[in-house]
């Protein structure tokens, strides 16, 4: 059973904010999109019926156009984590300088566990740092992360990340994202995001 937390912020979350135009996020089944970047497109689906509020959350900021301008920033790659004893490979988004003040209020955490989605290859999973701290921020998951899932310990609370859809063409657009040049984990020459829509 979904905790009713995470309902009665699905119900607010439908209610018409500023700056964010709400259309069609609750209705279930998969929802798609595009994400035109400056090197080309990545085509993805959204999980409205198994993580409704995130997938409503994400529509939020597509629908007034706050990822237009976003970027490409991180490459978690096998090489370049050190200090982690347990190492993931993904490529991480977020918004642009001028829209990172527009973000909504954070949402609760959609567990892996509660959702039954999974951090498979093309998975896309909402960024955060404690539990109910996701905002706009999420990553594209590069080959089977199961640390990455509720009860995985890359996060040490092993809450895991909220998984919200997957990408269903350009995953070789994402890899040579990933193997772009980083200085750590920071791409030293981002990759531009022109926007995210619905397809």
């Amino acid at each position: 059973m979904r905790p009713l937390f995470s309902l009665l912020t699905l119900v607010a979350l439908v209610s018409p904010a500023p700056g964010g135009r709400l259309a069609a996020q609750t209705q279930p089944g998969r929802i798609p999109i595009v994400i035109e970047t400056e090197l080309g497109d990545i085509q993805a689906e959204l999980d409205s019926a198994r993580a409704p509020v995130t997938v409503t959350n994400f529509l939020r900021y597509v629908d007034a156009h706050l990822y237009d301008g976003a970027r490409f920033f991180r490459s978690v790659r096998m090489d370049n984590q050190p200090d982690d004893s347990i190492k993931i490979q993904v490529v991480q988004v977020a918004l642009s300088r001028e829209n990172a003040d527009k973000e909504f209020p954070p949402i609760p955490l959609e567990r892996t566990n509660e959702t039954g989605l999974h951090h498979v290859d093309g998975a896309l999973s909402m960024a955060r740092w404690g539990p109910d701290t996701g905002t706009s921020s999420f990553s594209i998951v590069i080959d089977r992360q199961p640390s990455m899932d509720f009860g995985g310990m890359r996060n040490p609370d092993g809450q895991g990340f909220a998984v919200f859809g997957r990408v269903t063409d350009g995953m070789d657009l994402v890899r040579r994202i990933q193997a772009r040049p980083t200085r750590g984990q920071q791409l030293t020459a981002p990759v531009r995001i022109l926007t995210i829509r619905r397809k």
